[in-house]
């Protein structure tokens, strides 16, 4: 695919106006048009058009809220929590266990859903599909889980114990990137816990980011105002951390916005958990497999057009192989097909609006202004970006400072070691991390001394699984963390009590 003119582009995409599936839970005669409130109303504000990233095509419409409509959500699942919390732990994980089987019997639709609406390759979607089934599965086990502990006891009369409670209702934010996976990472162990679950949606992909979990909780028998959807842009998100009854936030999203989500939630003297953006060192060391390197350097950069927050986004590579990791990952590159993932058989699909398209030519020109080389790539012709390799890349520049969310691969010289964990450690974000290294001592050596909330050796730096303490350190997050093995401590709190067989007198 040529990009030297739009125009050309415009002729090479030959868009085929195909129809979405449009039976089973996604059908639309159920949910377009309304917001889902335990059931599916009318909306009461302007309808929310979702397009198709590679075609600006219509893929449908739902409903939106208003602050006001937010705040009765919220009211309504505060309600229906105080009966949810009172189910049996096994009639919880029972509900989430149909709600997997709903989403594997739908597989084909949900794919073609994601494909379309996020604009992601099919096995993107097929893994994201997967990974959000494997968290319903995880959070249906948290039921065999200790409720808490026995306590020493000053007074031998008396049993002390502590014990995690619900938090009541969970707010929950999610971005447009992975919407289906990064909702029910969420969504799924805050159920299973017994709290109630209002959850918006970005905007951009509310279908599978909102309609998919609304239709499979219902038909899988989650009794009504327990989990509930709010549709909107900051003003709904805003009203939903400050609703008085939510106790919990979860906000997956840009370091920028998560920070005002912090900051209203200090306000409200309420939880916040904030997993936010990355700027992910991948290391390649001098004794590494640079074939390898460059194939697993090219994964890290492009899978997903780059729009991951676990991205590389500085291969910093020691000076003595730079030169041949450099055209290894050029090579790597150059054999990218870009296209429309729907449509065609391609590794590069299209960026999920114009403004970020524009923002990521943006930091590449400016970094190649102040010195910068573009090894391939460099251009684009909306929506797609070609993936880019830059190389002289230095602190200062804006490829080595900020989050790109785009196909790009800053490349960053380091002269030994020492300075590869220095150059590493350069940044405001602690999300991901990875070293390429052939000596496993080396690697823990080096892993040992990133501040980063994941470090993969000899591996790259996008990996997710539901039992592990997802999360970052620094300007990533604020220390919280999501999975099977910290999901107990995200969305429970402890309540102490103390159990006497007499009433205790006192002196007065």
């Amino acid at each position: 695919m040529q990009f030297d003119d739009e125009e050309n582009l415009m002729n090479v995409r030959t868009t085929i106006d195909q129809p979405l599936h449009a039976e089973g839970i996604l059908s639309p005669g159920i949910w377009a048009g309304r917001v889902f409130q335990g059931r599916w109303v009318p909306s009461e504000r302007e309808l929310i058009e979702v397009r198709e990233p590679a075609t600006d095509l219509p893929l449908g419409t739902v409903g939106s809220s208003t602050p006001g409509s937010v705040l009765d959500a919220v009211d309504r699942a505060k309600c229906a929590q105080l009966t949810w919390q009172s189910e049996s732990p096994e009639a919880r994980a029972r509900i989430l266990q149909r709600a997997a089987a709903l989403l594997q019997d739908n597989h084909d639709t949900l794919i073609e859903w994601i494909v379309r609406e996020t604009g992601g390759l099919r096995a993107k979607a097929e893994t994201e599909l997967q990974g959000t089934i494997g968290e319903l599965f995880h959070s249906a086990a948290l039921f065999i889980e200790p409720e808490g502990h026995v306590l020493r006891s000053a007074n031998s009369g008396r049993l002390s114990i502590a014990r995690r409670v619900p938090l009541g209702v969970v707010g929950v934010i999610t971005p447009w990137n992975f919407p289906l996976l990064l909702a029910m990472r969420s969504v799924a162990p805050a159920l299973a816990l017994g709290n109630a679950v209002v959850l918006k949606p970005d905007p951009q992909t509310p279908i599978t980011g909102g309609v998919v979990l609304a239709q499979i909780f219902a038909e899988a028998g989650l009794p009504e105002g327990v989990f509930q959807i709010v549709n909107g842009g900051a003003d709904v998100g805003e009203a939903l951390v400050g609703a008085p009854a939510v106790r919990l936030v979860t906000f997956t999203g840009s370091t920028r916005v998560g920070r005002r989500v912090g900051e209203l939630a200090g306000q409200h003297v309420k939880k916040v958990s904030l997993e936010l953006g990355g700027k992910s060192p991948f290391i390649v060391l001098d004794d590494a497999d640079l074939e390898a390197a460059a194939s697993a350097g090219a994964w890290a950069s492009f899978l997903h057009q780059g729009q991951i927050c676990m991205a590389s986004g500085r291969h910093i590579v020691l000076r003595s192989v730079a030169k041949t990791y450099l055209e290894l990952l050029r090579d790597h590159t150059e054999r990218l097909a870009v296209g429309n993932p729907f449509e065609e058989n391609v590794a590069i699909g299209p960026i999920i609006n114009r403004r970020q398209i524009e923002r990521i030519h943006d930091l590449v020109t400016s970094s190649v202004a102040s010195g910068a080389k573009i090894i391939t790539g460099g251009t684009y012709a909306h929506p797609y970006y070609r993936p880019t390799v830059l190389s002289g890349v230095t602190p200062g520049m804006a490829a080595y400072e900020q989050e790109i969310f785009g196909p790009v691969a800053p490349v960053v010289i380091a002269e030994n070691e020492e300075h590869a964990i220095q150059l590493a450690n350069d940044t405001e974000y602690g999300l991901s991390a990875a070293v390429q290294t052939a000596s496993l001592e080396r690697g823990l050596r080096v892993a040992q001394r990133i501040r980063a909330g994941m470090v993969h050796i000899n591996d790259q730096t996008i990996s997710d699984l539901p039992g592990i303490p997802m999360g970052g350190m620094g300007q990533s997050g604020n220390g919280s963390r999501f999975g099977s093995t910290t999901n107990v401590d995200e969305f429970t709190e402890w309540q102490w009590m103390t159990i006497g067989a007499t009433p205790t007198r006192y002196a007065f």
